[in-house]
C-alpha cells in the first residue's frame, strides 16, 4: 500500500496526507500480524497463549489476534478492522461507514474521520479539524487553544483569523455566532443571533442592542437590560410568544431585580438583597429566602408541593404530589418526584437513583463514589434490562445486556470511571485485564481466558477447545471427533458421529 502525489487527484480536499499515514500505520501492523498468523498453516490452530493466539470473537461474528500478552492485537468483524499496540497507538477503521481513528497514547493525541469530517488533536489544546458546513462547504479549523484560532475555506465569508490577545475574529465557536476583539480585553465585540454585546475592558464596561433589546453595564457597579415582547412560528407553523425581560443589578452580587416572562402565562419577578434576602413570584411558584441562604420557603403550584431548606441544600423537607423530601446532610436523604428517586444515607457511602422516563428506567446503587457502582437500564414496565453492568474497582467490571450477552472483567483499574469508554477498553484494558469471561445470548458461545491467554477456554453448543501453557497442551472436541496436542505434538485423535454435545 503505497501512496503519491498522483493518487490525490480526484480525492476530497484535505484527505490524502492523513490516509497515506493512516495507510502505513495499517500496512504495518497488518504485515506484522500476518507474519504471525504464517507461523502456521492453518491460523485457525495457532495458539501460543501471551506469545500469539488466533481465536473466534465470542460477542461478535469475527476473530482476533492477540500477541506478547496484553501489547498487540488484531480484530477484524465484517469490514471493521481495528489494531493496537497498548498503551501507544490503536487504529480502527470502518469502511462502510467512511469512518476511522487512531489514538496515540489516549487521550494524549487522537484523529477521527467520519465521512469528510475530521480532527487531529494533542493534548485538547492543538487541534486540526474540518469537513464540511450545512451548506456544503469544504472548511479547514487549526487551533492553538486558546492563542490562536483559524478556519479556512473557499467560502470566504467562513474565514477568520484570531491571535489571542491582539487582533482577531471567530465565528461559530464558545456558544457565540461571531465574536471579534482588538488588545483583549480591551474591546471585544460577540453576537448571538440578533443580539450584539460590545464590551469595554472585559468584562467590565458593556452595551447590548438587539431585536426589541437593549442593554448596559458598569460592573460590578450597576447594570440594566430590557427585551420586550416578540414571537416566533413553532416547528407546525404556529406563532409563538417569546416572552420578555427587565434586569438591574447595582453593587453586584449584593442587589438584583429582574421580571421575566412578560408577555406570557408566567411572569416572574424576582428580587435579591443580599445576604438579607431573596424573593421570587409567579403564578406558578413563590420562593422566599431570610438571611440568604440559611431559610428558604418555597410553594410550586405547578409541580404541587411545599418546601423548606435551612439552608439547602444541606437540610431539605418537602412535602407534596410532585415532591417528598427529608434529608439532613451528609447524614441521610430521601428524595421522592414524579419521575425521580434519590436517597443516600452517610454520604457517600451509600447513594441510590432511580429515572423513569417514557423510555427508559434506570437505577444506579453506589458506594464511596466508584468504589462499587451497580446500574440497570430497563424499558418500563416488565421485560428484562437493556442493560445491567457491575463495577468493583479495582478488582472486576461485568455487563449483560438484553439479549443475554455477558462479560466479566478482572481486573478494572479505569473502566469504573470511564463505563462504556470504547477507547479505554482498546487502549487500556489489554494490559490489566487477567481474567476475561464472555458469553453470547444469542449463539450460546463462550470464551474464558486467564493472563492474556495462558489458559484459554472456547465453547459452543457443539463445540469446546481449551489451549493451556503458551499452547503447550490443547484439546479439541466438535462433530468431527476429539483431539489432543502436547508440546504442539498430536497426540491421538477420534472421530466418529458419537461424540457428545458439549455443555460448556
Amino acid at each position: 500500500m503505497s501512496w503519491n502525489a498522483s493518487s490525490c487527484r480526484g480525492s476530497k480536499p484535505g484527505l490524502c496526507p492523513r490516509r497515506s499515514v493512516v495507510r502505513s500505520l495499517l500496512s504495518t501492523a497488518i504485515a506484522f500480524f500476518l507474519s504471525l498468523c504464517a507461523v502456521r498453516t492453518s491460523a485457525s490452530e495457532l495458539s501460543a497463549g501471551p506469545l500469539v493466539d488466533h481465536f473466534k470473537l465470542t460477542l461478535a461474528s469475527g476473530d482476533r489476534v492477540e500477541a506478547l500478552g496484553p501489547l498487540l492485537h488484531y480484530e477484524r468483524v465484517g469490514n471493521r478492522a481495528e489494531w493496537g499496540v497498548a498503551p501507544l497507538l490503536s487504529y480502527r477503521s470502518e469502511p462502510d461507514l467512511e469512518l476511522e481513528g487512531i489514538d496515540l497514547f489516549y487521550p494524549i493525541c487522537t484523529y477521527h474521520r467520519f465521512g469528510s469530517e475530521y480532527r487531529l488533536q494533542l493534548f485538547q489544546i492543538i487541534s486540526f479539524s474540518g469537513g464540511q458546513t450545512q451548506a456544503e462547504a469544504p472548511v479547514k479549523r487549526t487551533s492553538v487553544f486558546p492563542f490562536y484560532f483559524q478556519q479556512h475555506s473557499r467560502d470566504t465569508n467562513l474565514n477568520y483569523t484570531a491571535v489571542v490577545p491582539f487582533y482577531g475574529e471567530i465565528k461559530h465557536r464558545f456558544y457565540r455566532d461571531d465574536i471579534k476583539f482588538v488588545m483583549f480585553p480591551l474591546y471585544v465585540q460577540t453576537r448571538k443571533k440578533d443580539v450584539v454585546t460590545d464590551n469595554y475592558l472585559f468584562p467590565i464596561f458593556h452595551r447590548r442592542h438587539g431585536e426589541t433589546l437593549s442593554g448596559w453595564q458598569v460592573w460590578p457597579l450597576a447594570g440594566y437590560e430590557h427585551k420586550g415582547v416578540t414571537a416566533i412560528t413553532n416547528s407546525v407553523g404556529e406563532l409563538e410568544t417569546v416572552g420578555g425581560h427587565k434586569r438591574f443589578f447595582a453593587l453586584w452580587p449584593l442587589f438584583f431585580n429582574q421580571t421575566t416572562g412578560i408577555g406570557t402565562d408566567n411572569q416572574e419577578r424576582f428580587q435579591a438583597v443580599l445576604p438579607l434576602y431573596t424573593w421570587q413570584r409567579s403564578p406558578k411558584r413563590d420562593s422566599t429566602t431570610w438571611l440568604w441562604p440559611l431559610i428558604t420557603y418555597t410553594n410550586d403550584r405547578k409541580r404541587k408541593y411545599r418546601e423548606w431548606d435551612t439552608p439547602w441544600p444541606l437540610i431539605v423537607f418537602a412535602r407534596g404530589e410532585g415532591k417528598t423530601a427529608n434529608r439532613v446532610w451528609p447524614f441521610f436523604s430521601q428524595v421522592q418526584s414524579t419521575n425521580l428517586e434519590s436517597d443516600f444515607y452517610l454520604w457517600p457511602i451509600y447513594k441510590h437513583n432511580r429515572l423513569k422516563a417514557e423510555a427508559v428506567e434506570r437505577e444506579r446503587t453506589r458506594i464511596l463514589f466508584y468504589l462499587y457502582s451497580d446500574t440497570i437500564d430497563k424499558s418500563p414496565g416488565p421485560g428484562p434490562a437493556k442493560m445491567h453492568r457491575t463495577d468493583l474497582w479495582p478488582l472486576f467490571t461485568a455487563w449483560r445486556d438484553q439479549a443475554g450477552s455477558e462479560r466479566l472483567q478482572v481486573l478494572a483499574l479505569l473502566e469504573p470511571f470511564f463505563p462504556k469508554n470504547g477507547k479505554i477498553e482498546r487502549n487500556y484494558s489489554p494490559l490489566w485485564s487477567i481474567w476475561r469471561s464472555e458469553k453470547n445470548g444469542e449463539t450460546h458461545a463462550a470464551s474464558q481466558s486467564f493472563l492474556w491467554n495462558l489458559y484459554r477456554l472456547d465453547t459452543a453448543p457443539t463445540m469446546r477447545k481449551c489451549s493451556l501453557l503458551f499452547g503447550l497442551f490443547q484439546y479439541y472436541s466438535g462433530p468431527e471427533g476429539r483431539s489432543w496436542r502436547l508440546f504442539y505434538l498430536p497426540l491421538g485423535k477420534a472421530k466418529g458421529a458419537g461424540v457428545t454435545q458439549s455443555k460448556g
